[in-house]
């Protein structure tokens, strides 16, 4: 059980009142995924804001929304919150790498959030608002790199938690939290402004 703030509690709960839809997998989903296209997979904390983030930057095509890393199938939103599931909320993000590299979705992924909570992210605690990236084969080299790089070169002094992980089967998020931010923006940017997710992450990393 989450330990939220007052105001996550009524926004979170609030919001997932008429998410009936079921968690199709990826299997069901048509993505873009050959030719000029890749993808990357990221656990953030709430995935509405990581996806927010994603979907800001130059040469992503789209993120989704969904649940990954957990030792059970078809999770829901309410299962992922409210039970032992062990999966995080997470973006699949599809991009295309001549404009933007996975080195640079790795570099942008720290910087917007906090590596710093084993419990979670801002006012969400709980094994689903962990961070973490999820990586193939052959993105380890590069994500693990890249945590090096950044516990060289972080302008705090406490530890990076974050882990690099296996990629696990990616189940997309009810309909309800796909672009989010886009269909509540009022709803949304109350709930991130209470959660103090941008101060927190100004603190850490400075202003960008």
């Amino acid at each position: 059980m989450k330990k939220f703030i007052a105001l996550t509690t009524l926004i979170l709960m609030t919001a997932c009142a008429d998410a009936q839809t079921p968690s199709p997998s990826m299997d069901d989903v048509s993505i873009k995924q050959n030719g000029p296209t890749d993808t990357a997979i990221f656990a953030g904390g709430c995935f509405w804001c990581i996806e927010s983030d994603f979907e800001k930057l130059p040469g992503v095509i789209e993120a989704v929304s969904g649940y990954t890393g957990g030792r059970t199938d078809n999770p829901s939103y309410k299962s992922v919150s409210y039970n032992n599931t062990g999966h995080y909320e997470a973006i699949e993000v599809t991009y295309d790498p001549s404009k933007v590299s996975y080195d640079e979705l790795l570099e942008y992924f720290w910087v917007h959030i906090d590596p710093t909570d084993p419990n979670g992210q801002f006012c969400d605690k709980g094994e689903s608002y962990r961070t973490a990236i999820f990586v193939r084969p052959d993105q380890i080299e590069q994500a693990r790199a890249s945590k090096q790089n950044i516990i060289a070169t972080k302008p705090f002094k406490a530890d990076i938690v974050t882990p690099v992980l296996p990629a696990a089967k990616f189940y997309v998020a009810e309909t309800y939290h796909q672009d989010y931010y886009k269909k509540n923006p009022a709803h949304y940017n109350r709930y991130r402004k209470g959660c103090q997710r941008d101060r927190t992450v100004q603190r850490l990393w400075g202003k960008r």
